[in-house]
């Protein structure tokens, strides 16, 4: 397979609903708004990208399934696998904030080897695959090379729907506040890891994530040098809905806090 030919096709796809997205941003009618659950809403927009992007995508690799947020297509490949968030970061889309991003990988059997997420307002798209570096709009990116949280900006993601953790989650947070520049909630997972990626940030951890949140940024950041581990520190994120993405270089402490105030 060739994934250079492959990933520029994705990044037209995604650059194309990026487009339309913004337009339909312009006039966007929040009574349309539907719930699936609490705090977890979706628009028409959600869906009809999500549409377009799985038209998009039959015609670059026609044996391949798709893992989808809204579940437009039920259609699932034996080897390759689309994952598809059509709009990460609804809520700020809905509210006017403009920070939200389409996110496309490819999955082999169960590993993601190919990522696209384009940050729609910012006009920015992070992209790599198994083969590749990592790039920002055809440059090259690596991760930070900070070798300490001391030295460190954090992203992390708020719980909104099961606050079954939240206790543990507010203490880490506020030992991280205390110990870093910086801890920032941007609302999309899928650009947290791509800021991860180009080294704007040191780190990025969040739980609950689902694998069209994280699938293609997970791709971006290991090309670029980084790291993904869940909370144990081992390979599985995705069954187990949480991540930990770093440079590399604070895993170890990133993990030590992790573990002394979340897996308790």
């Amino acid at each position: 397979m060739n994934f250079n030919q492959i990933i520029d096709r994705v990044i037209d796809v995604s650059k194309e609903e990026g487009q339309f997205i913004r337009h339909e941003r312009k006039n966007f009618d929040a009574d349309k708004v539907e719930y699936k659950g609490l705090n977890d809403l979706v628009s028409y927009v959600d869906k009809n990208a999500e549409q377009k992007i799985v038209k998009g995508l039959e015609l670059i690799l026609p044996e391949a399934g798709f893992i989808t947020e809204e579940k437009t297509t039920n259609k699932v490949g034996e080897r390759y696998n689309w994952v598809i968030d059509p709009l990460d970061g609804t809520t700020n889309f809905i509210h006017g904030l403009p920070t939200f991003s389409v996110s496309i990988a490819l999955q082999e059997y169960d590993t993601p080897v190919l990522g696209v997420v384009y940050e729609v307002n910012q006009d920015e798209c992070f992209y790599a695959h198994k083969e590749s570096p990592a790039y920002l709009n055809n440059n090259e990116i690596k991760v930070s090379n900070k070798p300490k949280i001391s030295d460190s900006l954090i992203a992390t993601g708020f719980p909104y729907y099961d606050f079954t953790y939240q206790e543990r989650y507010i203490k880490l947070f506020t030992e991280l506040m205390r110990n870093c520049h910086g801890l920032r909630r941007i609302g999309s997972a899928a650009v947290d890891l791509a800021y991860t990626a180009c080294g704007r940030f040191e780190a990025f951890y969040e739980y609950n994530l689902n694998p069209w949140d994280i699938a293609a940024g997970i791709v971006i950041v290991q090309q670029a040098g980084g790291e993904v581990v869940n909370f144990d520190g081992g390979a599985e994120v995705f069954n187990k809905r949480e991540l930990l993405a770093t440079n590399q270089l604070i895993t170890t402490e990133m993990l030590d806090y992790i573990t002394r105030y979340f897996k308790q």
